[in-house]
């Protein structure tokens, strides 16, 4: 029914061989991901700070650019303006939901620094996306 397999896997199945490619630690793969994280909530926070410049959102891009700097040793973020589509509310729930990585990441390996500014960050956005209450009531 099936044609059988011609070729060697490419996949190592015998445990006592070794493969030549790399393998990450996996706090070197938390490193990396919790990067792509706040790399990712950078891009957001400056089209945010495009669509609707603020000093919050200039003091938090500066915090974003250092960790991501200390995470990729030193390799210091690629920041593009874009366009975006300007839509506040969309920005503000991505935005949300990348911190929301980056806080399970940094909490998994255990970076205080990164957990503190990306629940400072998942606040700053659960915030923007509250529904404005009336003063009178």
């Amino acid at each position: 029914m099936y044609e059988p397999i011609r070729t060697k896997s490419v996949h190592s199945t015998v445990a006592a061989t070794t493969s030549d490619f790399p393998h990450r630690t996996r706090e070197e793969e938390l490193e990396f991901q919790l990067a792509g994280h706040l790399a990712a909530l950078l891009a957001v926070t400056d089209d945010l700070r495009s669509a609707s410049p603020s000093a919050d959102l200039d003091t938090a891009a500066e915090r974003l650019a250092e960790q991501v700097t200390r995470l990729r040793a030193g390799a210091t973020p690629l920041r593009v303006a874009s366009e975006g589509d300007g839509q506040l509310e969309s920005l503000h729930r991505r935005a949300h939901a990348l911190a929301g990585r980056a806080l399970v990441v940094a909490a998994s390996r255990a970076d205080t620094a990164a957990a503190i500014l990306a629940a400072e960050r998942m606040d700053a956005h659960a915030e923007a996306l509250e529904p404005r209450e009336l003063a009178s009531h």
